[in-house]
């Protein structure tokens, strides 16, 4: 398995990444998460995905 971090991926292999855990049919029309949106950091090469979901899941059990 190739590793998804930042120093051993392109951009265009983080976006293709993402692109993936998007449901064939777009039933996220009800839900408030943009997949897009959460990732941006990761997809500029700014945070580790690892990152992104502890800030999410911190903020999840604050609220």
């Amino acid at each position: 398995m190739k590793s998804n971090l930042i120093k051993d991926t392109t951009k265009e292999e983080r976006i293709a990444l993402i692109r993936q855990w998007l449901p064939q049919e777009d039933g996220l029309d009800e839900c408030e998460i943009d997949l897009w949106d959460m990732y941006r950091d990761y997809i500029n090469g700014e945070k580790e995905i690892a990152e992104i979901n502890a800030e999410f899941q911190a903020r999840y059990y604050k609220e």
